[in-house]
């Protein structure tokens, strides 16, 4: 929610979906002839999956026109067309995630991006439709003229009722009424948890709303176990990044607070058999799993720590969001199985499909009879199947990127690179199809975030780049996370000379290797990458012969102040730091050091990241007498999630490496 200090303004936000049968379908993304940023720059065909509680059915979503999407709902075994149940236009609204809570009845989230006041917000609102498309409901608490604030995020499932037809524990903000001509006034305020049957919208109060609370996590049998609170500061309620979480023990209605100051124990789940929480916690800089017993003991057991990455994750199954594993990454994402079934399951799938080996389970029956799962590689974008327990069978059910079945991609492998100071960089090396790997037009491609890494799989930006004859080098600089603190630094803006010295060199290394060209040798990337494709220009402006930023962070000083009026402007501030050191690391301050021609790529509609910071830049290096080319694509985002929009910008990075780099 916006605090106070911004604004008091209300506003109603309307959803423009539409429920029920539609003659709308997802576009095919099918690519004409010898056109491979069509098919690359498509959106994934599966935006979202999920199993009905028996098993029977599955919904999806697809991309529509534009950005918007279509929910479908089909029969798991096939044998009759998917309906068109829920569709959204994407201008503003989209769907973005659906989950069944019944078998005929669905809850989803809708996302939408609206001016309100001249500032670009983000909203989400929950709602319920049938399978069929009727009867639909919204979830969230709707705006009031009179609202003393605006609600961004309305709606969080927190326990999907297993066992119980249509309802579901949600997450929902409150926000106080001010006095108009009345002294009948609602003045519940923050955040509680309603049992709400989907169908009628009756409400039962399960936790009160009270401000400060950011989460609440159930034991996934209807049971709130834990409470999160945030720590603010200041007149301005701001976010000082602090959280302290409480639990109850069983049967008891009074909170406590779990763990000691200090312990960094951040729990994920519960499990009501064990009476334990699952969480990350660091041990020797990295995080690693354990349990914490929420029987009034507080005895913490390691569950799991490798020596070289984070655990970053817990795997959960079916409807109750039972724990079965955790997962990390090394040179690929590997799991580690608590249950063994599963884990004897997983190593059978293994062996069934031995060219895809991340296999993922993203949904189950209710009684985890039958269980779906998705399986991809380097160079399969991904299949879904399902498999039934009783007649072990595993059936496909679709494919995630059906018009790129059949077309040849390029493997990708880990490597390592020496960095100036003699680190040992991590990075993934992805080279042409039947290439020799010497000489190559090459592309370092920094990922985004800046707390993000890259992972072993497909990448729809470095196959298409691979398919046009480009090797591309992905480093996991310093600043990238999954490596532990030490490696992550403090992150990749405070930290910007040690990450954006370690882009630099794998990009001297690439020459080094001889892999590279020197001549022919670019650098692109999106977000953070962005930012480090233009920074590293001002670090070394001979290095690279060609950069493209798409939608980048060029000044680090209005990145914070882009938040200003949030609860989260401090810790934006925090983000990059304070000093010399800032404007150093600006690189929309330092246009007359490029030498490299630019071009740079932003959505108009872009809340991570604003416009302003690549008009900043483009007109810096205009008025320095450098190169550069501003492309704006109206009404996207940061992810520019439109095919059509993908394809086009495809077109033109190729067409630029290809006549500023001379490639015939």
């Amino acid at each position: 929610m916006i605090n106070r200090f911004y604004t008091a303004a209300s506003a109603a936000v309307l959803l423009a979906v539409a429920a029920g049968p539609t003659a709308a379908q997802a576009p095919s993304a099918a690519a004409p002839p010898g056109d491979p940023a069509t098919l690359f720059g498509a959106r994934e065909g599966v935006e979202d999956i999920s199993l009905s509680p028996s098993g029977t059915k599955i919904a999806f979503i697809a991309p529509a026109r534009g950005q918007g999407n279509v929910l479908f709902v089909a029969d798991a075994a096939g044998g009759s067309a998917p309906v068109a149940t829920l569709t959204a236009g994407g201008d503003p609204e989209r769907i973005t995630d659906c989950g069944w809570v019944s078998d005929a009845r669905l809850v989803c989230d809708i996302y939408m991006l609206q001016q309100i006041s001249g500032v670009l917000l983000p909203f989400t609102r929950t709602i319920a439709v049938d399978a069929g498309g009727g009867n639909l409901k919204m979830l969230s608490n709707r705006a009031r003229y009179n609202d003393v604030g605006i609600v961004l995020s309305a709606g969080e499932v927190i326990d999907w009722l297993p066992g119980e037809d249509g309802a579901v524990l949600l997450g929902r903000t409150y926000v106080p009424e001010e006095a108009i001509g009345t002294h009948l006034l609602d003045k519940r305020e923050g955040f509680g948890v309603d049992r709400i049957d989907t169908r009628s919208l009756s409400a039962k109060p399960v936790e009160g709303p009270r401000a400060g609370v950011a989460e609440y996590i159930s034991d996934g049998r209807g049971t709130v176990r834990i409470m999160a609170l945030t720590r603010t500061a200041g007149a301005t309620q701001q976010d000082t990044g602090v959280v302290q979480y409480f639990y109850r023990q069983k049967g008891s209605r009074d909170w406590k607070k779990l763990g000691s100051d200090g312990s960094g124990f951040t729990p994920y789940a519960v499990d009501p058999d064990k009476d334990v929480a699952y969480g990350l916690e660091k041990k020797d800089g990295r995080s690693a799993a354990y349990t914490m017993a929420l029987d009034g003991s507080g005895t913490e057991t390691l569950l799991f720590a490798h020596p070289q990455v984070d655990v970053d994750g817990f795997v959960q199954l079916g409807r109750s969001r039972r724990v079965v594993g955790v997962s990390y990454v090394t040179d690929k994402r590997r799991v580690v199985y608590f249950d063994p079934a599963l884990q004897a399951l997983a190593a059978s799938l293994s062996k069934a499909l031995p060219n895809l080996p991340l296999v993922d389970f993203v949904g189950a029956s209710t009684d985890e009879s039958k269980l779906l799962l998705r399986a991809g590689s380097d160079t399969d974008p991904g299949r879904y199947y399902l498999f039934d327990k009783a007649k072990k069978q595993l059936a496909e059910l679709m494919l995630s990127r059906p018009d790129m079945e059949g077309v040849k991609l390029a493997p990708v492998r880990q490597v390592t690179y020496k960095a100036a100071d003699g680190t040992e960089v991590p990075a993934y090396l992805t080279l042409p199809v039947g290439s020799d790997g010497k000489k190559l037009p090459a592309i370092v491609m920094p990922h985004g975030g800046p707390g993000s890494r890259d992972e072993w799989g497909f990448d729809w930006l470095t196959q298409y780049f691979a398919n046009r004859g480009y090797a591309v080098l992905q480093p996991e600089f310093r600043g990238s996370t999954g490596y532990g603190d030490a490696w992550f630094n403090g992150n990749g803006f405070r930290s910007w000379r040690t990450a954006i010295g370690d882009v630099d060199d794998a990009g001297r290394w690439l020459v080094a290797q001889g892999i590279a060209d020197p001549s022919k040798l670019a650098i692109v990337g999106w977000s953070y990458g962005g930012y480090a494709a233009l920074q590293s220009n001002v670090l070394d402006p001979q290095l690279f012969k060609a950069a493209v930023a798409i939608a980048p962070v060029t000044d680090l000083t209005t990145l914070a102040r882009d938040w200003e009026g949030f609860t989260n402007h401090q810790l934006e501030l925090d983000l990059v730091g304070s000093g010399p050191e800032v404007r150093e690391g600006s690189p929309a301050l330092h246009a007359d050091k490029f030498v490299a021609p630019v071009l740079i790529f932003h959505g108009d509609m872009d809340r991570n990241v604003s416009i302003r910071q690549s008009q900043l830049m483009a007109d810096r290096l205009r008025d320095a007498g450098k190169k550069v080319d501003l492309v704006v694509y109206p009404k996207l985002d940061h992810q520019l999630n439109d095919s059509e929009s993908r394809a086009d910008m495809l077109r033109k990075v190729d067409a630029f490496l290809r006549q500023t780099l001379r490639i015939p």
